[in-house]
């Protein structure tokens, strides 16, 4: 059944795509200075806690098991999206990795959500669905087998897609339950690499609880965008909760010394105008 579309604000759906950048590039970085696998491994635990904590504050009022298997189903996405992400950013160019994940997930969550979920996007939205796939990908440079790291973001990609399309079916009376349960999904996921890996996560306290905190932030932008995609067109509130690969670009140029090229340049601007539609739309 085609979902209606509505007029719900627009902040959780932005804030969404502002949280889930910030994990990336967090994590990203200190990637580079600890094992990815501890980072990925902490980071759901952390995200386990957040998640936890806030669906026992959000009144939920009916919460089924299909609810929580989407949930999980979402979590493992999650788990598979961010082990390829993490490593990838371990030793790739943030300004290629995170928006070349974003650019295939973005447009198979899209296409899933218009063909088989029966999503019907208005004019604006259409425009900036059209315009933010291509923004993406000159983000990555327009560079589709090339670039360290690009394997694994292509890799990322399917789980960033079956992390959206996943939660984004969870009932609106389930509350948060869904995240919690895919945050659980997901430490199982990743349990059995951690343990493999298990002096990779004796680390300083100070680096867990980075860790942990970069998962908990991740969480938060689940937290976001399952509110948005439950007030809000699937496909839309996908397409804007990945606009976040602006801010890896951003990152990299400040702080990184990475260069942009002029593709880049265009595709940040189009990814403005794709927020701006997306948001009217």
């Amino acid at each position: 059944m085609p979902r209606p579309s509505s007029t719900a604000s627009s902040s959780p759906k932005l804030s969404a795509s502002l949280e889930q950048g910030g994990a990336p590039i967090a994590g990203g970085l200190l990637s580079r200075h600890i094992h990815h696998t501890a980072v990925t491994f902490l980071g759901q635990l952390g995200g386990l806690l957040l998640a936890c904590v806030a669906a026992l504050l959000m009144p939920s009022d009916a919460v089924h098991t299909a609810d929580l298997l989407w949930g999980a189903l979402s979590g493992v996405g999650s788990a598979f999206a961010m082990r390829f992400l993490n490593r990838g950013l371990s030793g790739g160019a943030m300004t290629v990795v995170v928006p070349l994940s974003a650019v295939t997930g973005v447009a198979l969550s899209v296409l899933c959500g218009v063909l088989v979920l029966g999503d019907r996007p208005g004019t604006l939205a259409w425009l900036g669905i059209a315009v933010t796939v291509p923004s993406l990908w000159f983000v990555s440079g327009g560079r589709a087998g090339s670039g360290k790291g690009t394997a694994d973001g292509l890799l990322a990609s399917t789980g960033v897609a079956v992390q959206y399309l996943a939660l984004g079916q969870a009932g609106p009376g389930s509350g948060l339950w869904p995240v919690a349960a895919g945050r659980a999904a997901a430490v199982l996921v990743l349990l059995p690499d951690a343990a493999r890996h298990a002096r990779r996560l004796k680390l300083p306290p100070v680096r867990r609880v980075q860790a942990l905190a970069i998962g908990a932030g991740a969480a938060l932008g689940l937290v976001l965008y399952l509110l948005a995609a439950q007030r809000q067109l699937l496909a839309v509130a996908v397409v804007l909760a990945s606009l976040y690969p602006a801010l890896p670009v951003v990152l990299g140029l400040a702080l990184l010394h990475e260069r942009i090229s002029g593709r880049q340049a265009m595709g940040l601007l189009g990814a403005g105008v794709a927020t701006v539609l997306l948001t009217l739309g």
